[in-house]
């Protein structure tokens, strides 16, 4: 078996990542595809870009507070978080 190693960047596991699991990914470099040692999730990087892309859309609102709800049909508004100010 081919000693692992770190692809030229560190990517994080789609899977394990979905589940609040933060491993980074390992590079095989005769099949140029990334895998991870803890659930055995293998890809591509394209599908690794791909897949922690869409995990980002759960993030996206993570340092934002929402001020006003709105009525129906109505944009939800969102203002910065300020820690420690209340």
């Amino acid at each position: 078996m081919a000693q692992a190693g770190k692809g030229k960047l560190n990517y994080r596991c789609p899977s394990c990542f979905i589940r609040d699991i933060d491993i980074d990914m390992f590079y095989e470099e005769e099949k140029k595809e990334y895998y991870c040692l803890r659930c055995g999730f293998t890809g591509q990087e394209e599908d690794v870009l791909r897949l922690n892309e869409q995990i980002r859309f759960r993030y996206r609102c993570m340092k934002l507070r929402v001020k006003d709800f709105g009525e129906d049909n109505e944009p939800v508004t969102f203002v910065p978080h300020q820690g420690g100010t209340q």
